[in-house]
């Protein structure tokens, strides 16, 4: 039973009723039984507007923990333990990870019926986007200018990891349709083994839509892409996905959260994304002047001074810019087909996030702002 009292993050800026049911306090009870270092279970005190699973703080007897349960079609055990597995690696070169607590056999991703759960340690600091929607700018250039050093940061400490490929498409930031030479072949030789996917393409002419979406950009930006070396990438870098020291415009960032849709692409990807997720106000489409070009900028600023960037990065970047979320935007029509079977918001996802986005950069706003990452190397400044 869903709690009607509880609402999520809708497509459009709004809230409704989750697709997932809310945690209950029996159902988490149980749960901590079984994870000794977490306590017993006492309350629920925040539910997560967040609609893609279902999340809360606890309060427990030796404080408080965040439980996270996704369904089994969305994450497999195995699935869930690939991002822990990577959340290990960041937290032992020094990212600031919450720690994950596993259950009495060790494990940290639980199965339990159709359910797979996670248990992690409190993230310190303040968590003050928590109710900001995906796609919301960044609060002030500072912020973004820190969150881009702390993703360089990230892709420090990730270099050398050599795990395989997710397992899964569902709500994963994968790059290898834009990588691919030709795209639209690329997906049609996946769709056997995304059932979903090849539902909801099955009575579109998807192969001409894709083809018209991507000619404008991938050409160019495909020389690029195949030049950059693989790395595991966190593929959701949103201010809303970090804590901070304070609420204010100097804030530092004391821990990185949420690690769901990670995966092996490249550091210009990651980068590409966050310029995409902190910097473009996709909610007010329809205004046309979405970009926030200081706010890019100072990502892109941040960045660099951790991990320097050459002008070819940024002209890849500029030209990766348009399809950055290609790969991720078919992983949610393939999520809201088959598994929520809401075509409605596979709908959107298809038209909005994949054709819309990409659209909006041949308008004049999103040309200024790819113009304006093409030649920021000569103004890096430091915050």
């Amino acid at each position: 039973m869903i709690d009607d009292a509880h609402l999520a993050h809708g497509l459009a800026g709004d809230e409704l009723p989750p697709d997932w049911p809310a945690l209950t306090d029996d159902e988490v009870a149980t749960l901590l039984a079984r994870v000794p270092r977490a306590g017993a279970s006492r309350a629920i005190r925040w539910r997560s507007p967040r609609p893609l699973s279902a999340a809360a703080l606890v309060e427990t007897a030796f404080g408080t923990v965040f439980v996270k349960r996704h369904h089994a079609s969305v994450r497999t055990v195995d699935a869930l333990s690939e991002e822990h597995r990577f959340a290990g690696r960041l937290r032992a070169r020094g990212v600031p990870v919450p720690a994950l607590y596993p259950d009495d056999t060790g494990q940290t991703a639980m199965g339990r019926g159709a359910w797979v759960y996670e248990v992690h340690a409190p993230a310190h600091g303040a968590d003050i986007y928590r109710d900001a929607f995906s796609w919301s700018p960044a609060g002030g250039s500072r912020h973004a200018w820190v969150a881009g050093g702390m993703l360089a940061r990230v892709h420090q400490a990730a270099a050398g990891y050599k795990a395989p490929q997710r397992t899964t498409h569902i709500l994963v930031a994968r790059a290898e349709i834009i990588s691919a030479a030709d795209p639209v072949t690329a997906i049609g030789e996946q769709l056997e083994s995304r059932p979903a996917l090849a539902a909801y393409l099955r009575d579109r002419d998807w192969r001409g839509e894709l083809r018209d979406t991507l000619a404008p950009w991938h050409a160019a930006a495909h020389a690029g892409i195949v030049r950059q070396p693989r790395l595991w990438t966190h593929g959701d870098w949103h201010v809303s996905n970090l804590c901070w020291s304070d609420a204010g415009e100097d804030a530092e960032i004391t821990d990185v959260l949420d690690l769901g849709l990670s995966a092996a692409t490249f550091a210009l990807y990651d980068l590409a994304t966050a310029i995409e997720r902190n910097a473009i106000a996709w909610l007010d489409i329809a205004q046309g002047e979405i970009g926030r070009v200081d706010l890019a900028l100072a990502l892109i600023a941040g960045y660099h001074h951790v991990s320097p960037l050459s002008d070819d990065d940024l002209a890849v970047l500029a030209n990766l810019l348009p399809i950055v979320h290609v790969d991720f935007a078919l992983s949610e029509v393939e999520y809201f087909e088959g598994i929520t079977q809401r075509r409605d918001h596979a709908d959107v996802a298809w038209h909005t996030f994949l054709h819309g986005h990409a659209a909006w950069f041949a308008t004049p706003p999103g040309q200024r702002l790819r113009e304006q990452i093409r030649h920021a190397g000569g103004g890096f400044v430091v915050q």
